[in-house]
């Protein structure tokens, strides 16, 4: 196991940065997901880790010691990536043991090795299968396979689940959860998924347009997004974001059309008067009449539950149901919103409104249930 620290880390492809400035701490034995979408960085910047990118600035630093200029065999890093880069027409028992069969190690050592991978990536009878002839799960355990023979002191996967179906994905995010547990290894896991995100990490690294936008744990990025951002992209669905005003007098925020939506005074004591952004969980909300009015969209099923979306001052909002309902587009429909679950962000900047006070006595920050009007 080792340390990975990241200081000032730049990446620049001519005129044009990708990566602007990250610091990032992260501790040996931690497995850390790096979560973004498409182009905002996280890749190039695992790639940067593992040495396959070389840095404009900055330092990386694994165990201890700058890696800048050593190349990639000399990190310590062993990566999986999305697309498995198998050797087809090798075995699975030589494409696992190929890394030993470089650096010398004996036949009979090598078969050892394998052996003991493969047994425990439930792999063991396929070993003299080629990667053809082997599902995508199968595969990509195989990569990893390869990953762990090495016995490095940094895992990195980039992506190695988009390739998979939703079942596949799921059971291949218990393995590599299961994994880390039992090797203990430093992981850093870049993908775009916030699922993924929020069952596999220790801690989430929020990306947007190569910038660092939050690290937490996964219950810190969802109950305290430090950004718009942030709010938006954690959670299924993100958190409902209205526009409205400000009033610090009387604890609420009047929306677009004049209806009114309390907040906790007592945790956002420093928020004045003026335009704010206001945000609360669609678990977070009650579907009864006396509420902020608005107009029901439709509703996704989702087996037990459903997600009912509605037009609420111009905006959509969100609210988690159980069981089915029976209304029908343009029907009206009632949100009411907990005060102590409502959050409040910067309009100018999208940055959650400093002077929040975390201090909130416990039985006021609990999750109320939904029920349709």
């Amino acid at each position: 196991m080792a340390e990975i620290a990241l200081r000032g880390v730049r990446k620049s492809y001519g005129k044009t940065e990708v990566v602007h400035g990250v610091d990032l701490d992260i501790a040996a034995g931690e497995l850390v997901v790096i979560l973004g979408p498409s182009g905002c960085g996280k890749s190039t910047l695992l790639r940067m880790v593992a040495g396959l990118e070389t840095i404009t600035e900055g330092d990386i630093s694994i165990g201890g010691a700058v890696v800048n200029r050593l190349e990639p065999r000399q990190r310590g890093c062993a990566m999986v990536f999305q697309n498995y880069a198998l050797y087809p027409h090798m075995t699975v028992a030589d494409n696992i043991g190929y890394a030993l069969k470089i650096a010398g190690v004996s036949r009979a050592d090598r078969r050892e090795r394998v052996g003991k991978v493969a047994g425990s990536l439930g792999l063991t009878e396929f070993l003299e299968r080629k990667p053809g002839q082997l599902s995508g799960g199968q595969r990509q355990r195989v990569a990893m396979g390869r990953a762990m023979i090495r016995e490095p002191r940094v895992f990195l996967y980039d992506e190695p689940l988009s390739n998979l179906d939703a079942r596949l994905r799921v059971a291949m995010r218990v393995e590599i959860r299961k994994l880390h547990q039992r090797l203990g290894t430093t992981t850093l896991f870049v993908t775009h998924d916030q699922v993924e995100a929020m069952t596999l990490a220790d801690r989430i690294v929020v990306m947007n347009k190569g910038v660092v936008e939050q690290v937490g744990t996964p219950q810190d990025v969802y109950n305290r997004p430090e950004s718009t951002y942030v709010a938006g992209f954690i959670g299924a669905p993100g958190l409902n974001l209205l526009n409205g005003v400000a009033d610090s007098d009387q604890g609420v925020v009047t929306l677009r059309d004049g209806q009114r939506l309390s907040y906790d005074r007592v945790r956002w004591p420093e928020v004045g008067h003026g335009p704010v952004i206001a945000g609360f969980r669609a678990e977070g909300v009650r579907l009864e009449p006396g509420g902020l009015s608005g107009r029901f969209d439709f509703a996704e099923e989702l087996g037990a539950a459903q997600l009912i979306h509605a037009t609420i001052g111009g905006e959509t909002a969100i609210a988690h149901v159980a069981g089915a309902t029976r209304l029908a587009a343009g029907d009206p429909i009632s949100f009411i919103v907990d005060p102590a679950q409502v959050q409040l962000f910067d309009v100018s900047t999208g940055r959650r409104i400093s002077g929040e006070n975390e201090s909130v006595p416990a039985d006021r920050k609990g999750v109320h249930g939904l029920v349709l009007v």
